[in-house]
């Protein structure tokens, strides 16, 4: 007999068609057989050695994060609660260029200190791995959800060329294409660039397009991180789109935000240029969140040369008055590529956590509001902020327009992307709610979605992306990675205020066929494991 029977289930298949009444069986980590109207019709209904009534429930596959920055935390929390009890089984990490492999001794110290804002420092890892192919062996002793990795291309420069703004040489282009082979033959999907970020925003279109070909050799995708969501977006997505189109790569497009006052309503000129691009025949997809705030850290925002040569050549400038203060001009008057070109308006930017406890009064207040309290200068509070912590406070930075979420969100290239960071005391609430939001917020409130386009939107359209002929729909044969939920009260429980609350009317989540939500709460099960890409035959 067979292991589960979900009886009775309203399914939102991830193809966009209509939701349809059925009872699904799944056994062996595999959805065996789909059994539509048994009820109605009098037949045979299925059996099996456990039966769930899902009357009231929409079952679904289980949703794709196709931008998280859970790269220490599924080692660390096998818990995972932030994405398991949202009905995430398959989160993709390696993001915006920085991630741990492949390093080395040197360059895993480095990167440890350059992205502690967003991972933590890791101090409660044991980094046994330094190649792609053992971070994945790693993933496959068991977590919570299943993951699948970028190869972060800032990660790949520090190790062959370092943190200097400079062209690679040769043989250091060569030693780049190498290892990006490498990681890509070890399982990696495809390659991350955070080009507002060092080391990787130093490389120029002809190296980005060089490594993007080994990329393309694989199947994989390009996944940018791009040079601004500010002054000069526009021209930003169009370099990515002609630099994927000469190497023949796909491209998704990382957190597609328009951002800034410069950018207010402007979402429709980037959805043309898409439009423009998919017609002419480039493979395109993109992500976002479903809020407005942006999130990084504070030290982001620097100019790129104040961040050249890694964390403490950078905080050695912070700490030189002269140095300070050109980097106070740059960012106060000229506008900082790291703040992608438009000058820092300290208000929009809040401490969402911090590294060192005794600096825990800045979280949850804007530099502005801090620097009000202190009397002094936004600039000096910042500054000594990040000397004091050095350089791990994460942000919010409030900057985004909702008509631009709204409209992004509609395009029929559009998936779901936390960008959930999980560090700090005030975490974007995003990374643990994105998914429920989408449900509850964006289509039973507002109907910007219905709800089977949402589904497909957050389910089969990644699969594809990633290339998993077996995940992203409820059919036959494909895995049990599945989610219940009650479209009538699913909502993200995480605000602003109360950034760690777990989402409602989410009762059941499997991965691998096995609950690792049940009755609303957290089981032991650790059933996630690394998805890994296949080379084209």
């Amino acid at each position: 007999m067979e292991e589960l029977v979900i009886r009775d289930a309203d399914v939102v298949d991830g193809s966009g068609a209509d939701a349809y009444r059925a009872d699904v069986v799944v056994d062996g980590g595999r959805i065996t057989s789909i059994v539509k109207e048994a009820a109605a019709a009098g037949c045979q209904r299925p059996t099996a050695r456990r039966e769930l009534d899902a009357e009231g429930l929409v079952l679904s596959p289980g949703f794709v994060d196709m931008h998280a920055h859970s790269d220490l935390a599924l080692l660390r929390d096998p818990d995972h609660g932030a994405k398991a009890a949202q009905g995430v089984t398959l989160e993709v990490i390696g993001q915006d260029g920085l991630s741990y492999a492949p390093v080395d001794d040197r360059t895993l110290g480095e990167v440890r200190r350059a992205i502690a804002g967003w991972n933590g420092p890791g101090d409660d890892i044991d980094f046994d791995w330094r190649t792609v192919g053992e971070y994945l062996d790693r993933l496959d002793r068991g977590i919570a959800v299943n993951a699948a990795y970028l190869i972060p291309q800032g990660t790949v420069r520090a190790l062959a060329v370092g943190w200097e703004d400079r062209e690679a040489s040769p043989d250091e282009l060569d030693r780049m294409r190498r290892l990006v082979a490498e990681g890509m033959e070890q399982g990696a999907v495809g390659m991350s660039s955070g080009l507002t970020y060092t080391p990787g925003m130093y490389a120029k279109d002809a190296e980005l397009t060089e490594l993007c070909r080994v990329v393309a050799s694989y199947g994989g995708y390009y996944c940018p991180h791009h040079r601004s969501y500010g002054a000069g977006a526009l021209q930003a997505y169009e370099e990515m789109v002609a630099l994927t189109r000469e190497a023949g790569c796909s491209l998704h497009l990382a957190h597609a935000t328009m951002n800034f006052g410069v950018n207010k309503g402007r979402a429709p000129e980037l959805l043309a240029l898409l439009d423009e691009a998919l017609a002419a025949g480039s493979d395109i997809s993109l992500d976002t969140y479903p809020y407005t705030p942006g999130c990084t850290t504070l030290a982001a925002v620097l100019p790129s040369w104040a961040s050249e040569g890694g964390p403490e050549q950078t905080l050695g400038r912070l700490a030189d008055e002269g140095t300070a203060e050109r980097i106070r001009h740059h960012l106060e008057v000229i506008g900082s590529d790291g703040c992608h070109g438009v000058p820092v308006e300290w208000d929009t930017i809040e401490i969402s956590g911090v590294g060192d406890p005794a600096l825990a009064d800045f979280v949850g207040r804007t530099i502005q509001e801090s620097a009000d309290r202190r009397r002094e200068a936004p600039w000096v509070t910042a500054r000594e902020l990040l000397l004091a912590d050095r350089l791990t406070p994460t942000i919010l930075q409030h900057v985004g327009h909702e008509e631009n979420v709204r409209a992004i969100m509609r395009h029929r290239v559009h998936t779901g992307g936390s960008d959930g960071i999980l560090q700090g005391a005030k975490p974007h609430p995003r990374a643990y709610g994105t998914f429920p939001h989408y449900l509850g917020h964006y289509v039973r409130e507002l109907g910007v979605l219905s709800l089977e386009e949402c589904v497909a939107h957050l389910t089969s359209r990644p699969a594809a992306r990633l290339r998993l002929p077996d995940r992203g729909l409820v059919r036959e044969g494909y895995k049990a990675d599945l989610v219940l939920f009650d479209p009538a009260t699913v909502a993200a429980g995480s605000t602003f205020a109360q950034p760690r609350t777990l989402p409602t009317g989410i009762p059941y989540v499997l991965v691998d066929g096995r609950f690792v939500i049940e009755d609303g709460r957290r089981t032991d099960v650790l059933a996630g494991r690394a998805v890994r890409g296949t080379p084209p035959a």
